[in-house]
């Protein structure tokens, strides 16, 4: 296993009110040249979450930590005025507590960060996962 460092919170940005799931999503990033879904898990609105990269695999999701990181995605983070908003539903929340906790027992000196942490230009996960995410 590849050494991880921190694991990176995204959204997918897209409107509250659209579903887009994990093959939508795979299907996004093909076309955006990458080799399948950039992230390791996403969690959908009802608070499933998909495993959509082996975590052994270098991820593509945020330039210059991959090689170190764990990504996050959660369905949303626009409102229904495509504005950036954390849109995150309470199952999807839950979800992802729940998967934090997860891999922080497999790694438990990994830092959670949000996207905008690691890339100021960004506005995703539009939270602050640092902030919130502290006392796991």
């Amino acid at each position: 296993m590849r050494p991880i460092k921190l694991i990176v919170i995204h959204c997918s940005a897209t409107r509250e009110d659209r579903e887009f799931t994990e093959y939508d999503l795979d299907i996004c990033h093909r076309r955006r040249g990458f080799n399948g879904t950039g992230y390791h898990f996403y969690i959908r609105k009802n608070g499933d979450i998909k495993s959509t990269r082996p975590l052994e695999r270098i991820g593509a999701h945020t330039r210059g930590f991959n090689k170190e990181s764990i990504g996050i995605c959660y369905e949303g983070g626009l409102d229904s005025n495509h504005k950036p908003s954390d849109t995150r539903t309470l199952p999807q929340k839950a979800s992802l507590v729940a998967l934090l906790r997860e891999l922080k027992q497999m790694f438990p000196n990994v830092l959670v960060v949000g996207h905008h942490d690691l890339n100021p230009m960004k506005e995703c996960p539009c939270f602050n996962a640092v902030t919130e995410y502290r006392g796991l």
